[in-house]
């Protein structure tokens, strides 16, 4: 199925979830916020929250410095 990361399309399996989603992409293990569809979706439910087909997700890294 086809959803969007920041933007940009991607190619994924069928019932895929946020917490496998994060570990193909290697996302750290903090300092990362994930939205699904304009909600925050608290890492908590990563492992509860399924992507659907054309979910827009939008991945936020935290940065040091200013």
């Amino acid at each position: 199925m086809t959803i969007y990361v920041n933007n940009q399309k991607h190619e994924v399996a069928d019932a895929l979830r946020v917490d496998e989603l994060a570990a193909s992409l290697q996302l750290p293990p903090q300092g990362v916020a994930v939205a699904v569809d304009n909600r925050m979706v608290p890492r908590a439910e990563w492992e509860r929250t399924e992507l659907k087909a054309d979910a827009r997700v939008v991945i936020i890294k935290a940065a040091c410095g200013g």
